[in-house]
Formats: C-alpha cells, structure tokens, sequence
C-alpha cells in the first residue's frame, strides 16, 4: 500500500529533482507553467530540451516525465514526441486511440507518483466522456503497471522514481 506523505510535494520540488538527474547528461529540463503541457527538442542554437508541464500541477510534471522515459531518442527529436493531440470532446475512435497510447504513460506517472508520495489519477483526458469510461481503461494501466515492475521500465525511469523516493518518502 502507498503512503501518501501529510506534507505536500510540489511540482516546483519534482522539477529540481528531475533537473537534478538529467539537465547535465540529458541536456533536458523541467520546467512548469503551461497552459497545456510540451515537449520541446532543443533548436539551433539552444542547448536544452525542455519538457513543460501544465501549471504547477505535481501529476502533470510527472506524466510528462514519464513520457520523456519512455520516448527513444528518435522521438526524443520531435515536438510532443511526434504524438497526435486531439483537444477535448473527441469522437469515441479517436479516444480509442487516445488510451491505447496513454496506458504505459500512466502506468509509469503512477510508479512515479508512489516514490513521491502522491496520489495518482488516471486521466482520460476528455471531460465530455461519462465516469465510467474510465473502468477499462484504469485495468490497461493496471496490466501497464504490473508490466513496467515485472520487465523493467527503463534506466531513466528507474532513475527518477528512485531519486523521487529517495527526497520525498523517507
């Protein structure tokens, strides 16, 4: 079972752990307070990636952390990772296809989440669908997540969720 810390982890706290790790050999940043989150590889003349997560919204800086772990450097190239994004209301293929990409992120912002001690919410992402929607898609981030712990999740994200775990749950 989790525990979820009495004291609140902020976004801004999560960004300093991440930048921490991975600024220097990723040449990547965290960054928040975006009206919608990005992905943005480093254009000429830059000398950083920089991931933004919305707000100051601590799941929104983890999820796009988890994207980031899990994009090969081919993806780790283009804007957003080379993903679609369809805004809110989309027909029910369309958040078929939304859910299908969205499970092993999701998976991997829960992992992440526990090491910080947070709550996690999956999201799916459209507040035009009913609740429960959700039931499906919530077993694919299970199965996800039982996944990501029993084949590994990858050096960057073993990484991270260490790191957060290490600053937030002790």
């Amino acid at each position: 079972m989790t525990h979820y810390k009495s004291t609140t982890v902020t976004a801004d706290a999560v960004a300093r752990v991440f930048n921490g790790l991975f600024r220097g050999p990723f040449r990547t940043e965290l960054v928040g307070g975006g009206d919608e989150p990005l992905y943005q590889p480093r254009p000429r003349g830059v000398d950083l990636d920089r991931i933004t997560y919305r707000e100051d919204f601590v799941n929104s800086a983890l999820h796009e952390v988890a994207h980031w772990c899990l994009a090969g450097p081919a993806r780790r190239r283009q804007v957003d990772y080379g993903y679609w994004y369809l805004p809110d209301n989309r027909g029910a293929e369309a958040q078929f296809r939304f859910q299908a990409v969205e499970a092993r992120p999701q998976a991997l912002e829960w992992l992440f989440a526990d090491a910080a001690g947070v709550r996690f919410r999956p999201s799916l992402d459209n507040p035009a669908l009913p609740v429960a929607g959700i039931t499906g898609f919530e077993r694919e981030i299970l199965d996800q997540r039982r996944r990501l712990l029993s084949q590994g999740m990858g050096q960057r994200a073993n990484l991270f969720r260490r790191a957060l775990y290490d600053r937030f749950s002790r």
